[in-house]
């Protein structure tokens, strides 16, 4: 019996910059995570789980369900992870043996709001592979392979931030330099040391969840297209990434707190923030507390300065229905 784990993760600094060859920051949030048993069996099985059923009670239950869950569960994601694991040993001459297995999946991370719910499905699945198989992949380069079973596959706009904090856990500085990239397949990946980390909160809303994807798509055409504002605006908030690792090492937190909240106003010069996202964070600011998303929106990420501070957030964030909550990071 083998069981993996992936957990949540939250960009912290330099988002969305890391699909754009740009630099982040992010921490590995263990308060939720995405769990893969796998046993060997005489077929290769995926159990479905609930978010995989297409039994609804009415058609306002299947409205509801798809807005909250997207229109797949977790099972393309596995079958994804899959193949791309046997393509990978097929092309470093790995010979896999031909013992079957079933696997099953849980997942405890709030989906689609900016948690990184899915990658977490598709990194244990990896790992739980590599166990079963006694395969190693390097770990520089998993992500990167986590990352074309979404994007290759399955065709979900992404980068290689969740991944990358996935698979190393912590907190991570990344520099996705297209010649690193180019050269190597993957990034530089720099881990931190998460005690130099200020007090951190992060609040989430349900209500407000959507497929990443499809938030990201328009910046995405425009700086393929090399719309110049679009261009340099993430190349500003991937300069926010690179000045914060060294606030983090000095634990100049006052300067994080300001690099936080630029990193949002920067997001907004070249997308549009809803209403009741822009709620949060203006609720957040307005007790004193730094704040940007932790992904593509639904949950924001930022700094307090104490025990009353936190306090307000959970008050004030409770009235839009916003849960906050401590990051766990080890």
């Amino acid at each position: 019996m083998i069981e993996t784990r992936a957990f949540a993760r939250a960009g912290m600094l330099g988002n969305p910059s890391d699909g754009y060859f740009g630099k982040t920051i992010s921490i590995s949030v263990r308060n939720f995570g995405a769990s893969i048993t796998l046993y060997e069996s005489p077929e290769l099985h995926i159990e479905p789980q609930l978010q995989d059923e297409s039994i609804y009670q009415s058609v306002f239950h299947l409205r509801d369900t798809i807005s909250t869950l997207g229109y797949h569960g977790g099972i393309p994601l596995i079958k994804a992870a899959i193949k791309k694991f046997v393509e990978y040993c097929e092309g470093e001459g790995i010979k896999l043996h031909n013992k079957n297995f079933t696997v099953r999946y849980r997942t405890s991370i709030p989906r689609q709001v900016g948690l990184a719910g899915s990658s977490a499905i598709v990194v244990a699945t990896l790992r739980a592979l590599m166990q079963f198989y006694k395969v190693e992949i390097p770990l520089p380069y998993l992500p990167t392979l986590a990352l074309k079973a979404e994007t290759e596959e399955l065709g979900i706009t992404a980068g290689l931030q969740d991944r990358v904090i996935q698979c190393y856990e912590g907190c991570v500085y990344m520099d996705f330099a297209k010649e690193l990239i180019d050269k190597q397949g993957y990034g530089y990946y720099e881990p931190l040391d998460p005690r130099l980390l200020p007090k951190l909160y992060i609040a989430y809303k349900t209500d407000l969840s959507k497929v990443s994807g499809k938030v990201l798509n328009t910046i995405r055409q425009r700086w393929e297209a090399g719309d110049e504002h679009v261009v340099n605006t993430l190349k500003s908030i991937a300069g926010v990434a690179e000045t914060g690792r060294d606030a983090i090492k000095n634990q100049d937190f006052t300067q994080l707190h300001q690099l936080i909240n630029q990193n949002f106003d920067y997001r907004g010069q070249v997308m549009t923030i809803t209403e009741r996202n822009q709620a949060m964070i203006d609720t957040a600011r307005a007790c004193g507390a730094s704040a940007a998303f932790t992904g593509s929106g639904g949950s924001i990420i930022g700094t307090y300065r104490d025990e009353e501070m936190l306090n307000r957030l959970f008050v004030e964030l409770k009235k839009q229905n916003a849960r906050v909550i401590k990051p766990f990071v080890v």
